[in-house]
């Protein structure tokens, strides 16, 4: 992509005068709020100007146009520099809105969010994950401009830009994404390193020690070091080499002033992350020639920065590019546009009836991980925005069939991605993916490595996006690998995530179903936890396949019409609850069996439907799930019983575990006797 030139206005103008008005609108907001990070915006503002000019291609009258620039803030503590980017560069920013800096309902949160700001591409604050969003991005990016892109016509043709900091690299997630890039050749991230020496708690010279350019460089990245963060002429030099390389991605490593133009405080942690002061802030103006009040900006520096009537130029012509492809190109541009709005196939609920019917028809047991597979055998072909990948499990998870095809090597973008052991990275990779728009990911590794992971999934619900995290080897039920492998709290953990959904289907109707919901849902991530044994088939009616989608439904009655207990089970120990159940009901206690693959959506159900399954007159509650007993308790109540494990694991095949856990049928039945 030809970077445009600058406007006129910028070859007269001071630049430094322009990045003052970004040091300038930080310190005050801050300083307004009693709360924030100074030190970084003053600090990047010379490198942010320069990108933010004279690169950045972005529209902020559409920040939603899908060829613009990515910029992420990986440093989010920074937030600062970013919302006066966006304020001056014409979005839907205010000063009103940069004055109510980390005030509630603002739309300048403390970090930057990604529903709560225009222009921000996604939640950044806990260090690192900018940067493997920013990785997802690019990948995305590469996958659709492989897939749609045609001679003369580069449709997907845009690059990622994240700036970062010290904190950024010394998180190990940092390792995990940006070895990965390198090997995905990711010619089109270009990552900035602001290296300012200072975190926290000091210089950081007494923890962090690392020769940052050669270990990117061994990574495979392009690297321009020792760049003179507030030298315009240098950043600029080094941002047209870095979008040379069509390859490899680039670190540029600019070294800056915390706190720049603070004459008492920049370049030490004081600047940091506390407000600089009245006192300092009035020198600091006059130290940078800044005359202006808080928060006033001259009109020219707006007229400097405004980038609306640029970026609607650029949009037009890129409208005028894809009207001209959807003429030649028919098909691609209906598949295209239908991509970025979301939208799944239109013969999705024909594929997925299919599939639940042919799985619900089978007799045989059956692993929930092989269901997964099985669903995945007829998704993936189907669904070609669906992208998936493992953490070096693939034939564990079985994640991969026979259409995956390998994104580093298919010529037509592919479809599956070797993630490699970097479960942290991976996850927060697929959230960038999410972000992007145009692809839906899912990702896979063992339940119990969902910890490695746990934060990206954290943000995936913070942010809504469209990921799907299938966990297999769900339980004890794996066996003889031991405790370090058998998740026992994950279950739990997982589901007291706000706006995560959890399925852990008992066979493999409910699997399929599972996938059918999970690829349905737009607002937020679903994790699917499913089996390394064999579960067997559940017999239902079409009513009760149909109820599966509720999250939680009524299984069997083991007397009709007489409820005298309940027992309420998940995944491989709903069979275990029937056993159990027939068992009781021999000794003539009347009990129900409730399936509930997915609490938060059968929590979400109204409450005629949950007193229908559940009914509040019948106290007598057991729950049974080979993991952390208390969660239950929500179900169950006080006189309520669950049957779980409160311990780790042990290493042994897993009927011998499940024995020698209590988690047997015959226990279930004791305990249904007894409530």
């Amino acid at each position: 992509m030809l970077r445009a030139s600058p406007p006129t206005l910028l070859n007269t103008m001071i630049r430094t005068d322009l990045a003052n008005a970004i040091r300038a609108l930080a310190m005050d907001a801050v300083q307004q709020a009693n709360s924030g990070h100074p030190g970084m915006p003053m600090g990047m503002a010379d490198i942010a100007e320069v990108l933010w000019n004279d690169f950045l291609r972005h529209n902020p009258s559409n920040p939603s146009w899908p060829n613009r620039d990515r910029f992420v803030l990986s440093n989010g503590h920074g937030s600062m520099l970013h919302y006066a980017l966006l304020h001056l560069a014409g979005y839907d920013l205010s000063i009103d809105e940069i004055k109510r800096f980390r005030q509630l309902h603002s739309k300048t949160p403390g970090h930057p969010e990604v529903h709560e700001t225009p222009g921000v591409e996604t939640t950044t604050g806990p260090l690192g994950q900018g940067l493997a969003n920013a990785v997802g991005m690019a990948l995305a990016e590469k996958i659709l401009a492989k897939r749609f892109n045609r001679p003369g016509f580069d449709l997907v043709d845009h690059y990622t830009y994240v700036f970062l900091g010290d904190g950024c690299l010394m998180e190990g997630i940092s390792h995990e994404v940006a070895s990965l890039a390198a090997t995905l050749k990711l010619g089109k991230l270009i990552a900035i390193y602001d290296d300012n020496g200072i975190s926290i708690d000091g210089k950081v010279q007494g923890w962090f020690t690392d020769d940052t350019p050669a270990r990117f460089q061994a990574y495979g990245w392009e690297v321009i070091p020792d760049i003179d963060g507030h030298s315009p002429e240098a950043i600029k030099a080094a941002l047209v080499t870095a979008a040379a390389d069509p390859d490899r991605p680039t670190l540029i490593c600019c070294k800056t002033v915390i706190g720049f133009g603070a004459p008492n405080k920049a370049g030490s942690e004081s600047a940091h992350g506390a407000p600089l002061g009245k006192d300092e802030i009035a020198l600091t103006r006059e130290r940078l020639g800044w005359p202006y009040s808080p928060f006033e900006v001259p009109e020219a520096i707006y007229a400097a920065f405004d980038a609306r009537a640029k970026g609607a130029a650029w949009q037009a012509e890129w409208d005028e590019l894809f009207a001209r492809y959807r003429q030649a190109f028919v098909t691609e541009a209906a598949e295209f546009e239908r991509r970025l709005r979301g939208d799944l196939p239109e013969d999705f609920a024909a594929v997925a009836a299919a599939l639940t019917a042919e799985l619900a028809g089978e007799s045989a047991p059956m692993a929930s991980r092989k269901a997964s597979q099985r669903a995945l055998e007829r998704l993936v072909p189907a669904i070609p925005e669906l992208i998936g990948g493992s953490a070096d499990l693939a034939h564990s998870n079985y994640s991969i069939v026979k259409s995956s095809r390998d994104v580093n090597t298919a010529s037509d973008g592919g479809n599956y991605v070797y993630f490699g052991v970097r479960e942290f990275g991976m996850s927060a990779i697929a959230n960038g993916m999410a972000l992007h728009g145009g692809v839906v990911p899912f990702t896979a590794t063992f339940l119990v490595f969902s910890d490695y992971a746990r934060n990206a999934v954290r943000m995936s619900a913070l942010m809504h996006t469209r990921v799907i995290h299938v966990y297999t080897h769900d339980s004890i039920g794996l066996g003889e690998d031991g405790p370090t492998h058998q998740p026992i709290e994950h279950l739990a953990s997982l589901r007291l995530i706000p706006n995560n959904r959890l399925w852990r289907p008992c066979d493999a109707a409910e699997t399929a179903v599972a996938w059918k919901l999970a690829l349905e849902r737009t607002d937020g991530p679903t994790c699917l936890a499913l089996s390394r044994q064999n579960l067997p088939p559940q017999p239902r009616d079409p009513e009760q396949l149909a109820l599966i989608a509720r999250g939680g439904y009524v299984l069997l009655d083991t007397i009709p019409g007489k409820i005298d207990a309940i027992v309420i089970a998940t995944g491989s120990e709903v069979e275990l609850a029937v056993q159990g159940a027939r068992q009781a009901a021999a000794a003539g206690v009347a009990v129900r069996v409730v399936s509930m693959p997915c609490c938060e959506a059968f929590d979400a159900q109204s409450a005629d439907y949950r007193d229908a399954v559940l009914p509040r007159a019948v106290r007598k509650r057991l729950a049974v799930e080979a993991a952390r007993s208390d969660y239950w308790r929500k179900y169950v109540g006080l006189d309520g019983e669950v049957i779980g494990i409160d311990s780790f694991g042990a290493s042994a095949p897993d009927k011998a575990l499940y024995a020698h856990f209590g988690l047997t049928a015959e226990r279930v039945a004791a305990a249904l006797s007894a409530l």
